[in-house]
């Protein structure tokens, strides 16, 4: 099982993001819902969610994760684990999260 656990780094990033989306739910979800026309976060995919959840933490919250980082790499991530409008989807959301939050 050691394998599975990965460098102390990565662990520490990946505390970093689950509490912080935690920590600020709320926001993140209103940010999300406001940028995503015509969707309720309970009809979203669970995996759609759950990225646009990560991203938009590091979007508003993280000042050191350029923005084409965060949003990159959500979009890979839903490539490999969401359908196929996923990417498509997380992309678009993102996008407008990015513009109304001002986010450089």
């Amino acid at each position: 099982m050691r394998h599975f656990e990965g460098s102390a780094k990565a662990r520490e990033f990946a505390h970093r993001l689950v509490s912080g989306v935690i920590d600020h739910r709320k926001e993140i979800d209103l940010h999300i819902e406001q940028c995503a026309e015509n969707w309720k976060l309970s009809r979203m995919a669970k995996v759609d969610l759950t990225i646009l959840r990560m991203a938009t933490y590091e979007l508003l919250f993280c000042s050191d994760i350029p923005m084409n980082v965060s949003m990159d790499e959500a979009i890979e991530i839903g490539k490999r684990y969401g359908s196929g409008d996923t990417a498509t989807f997380i992309n678009g959301v993102l996008d407008q999260v990015a513009q109304t939050s001002g986010v450089k």
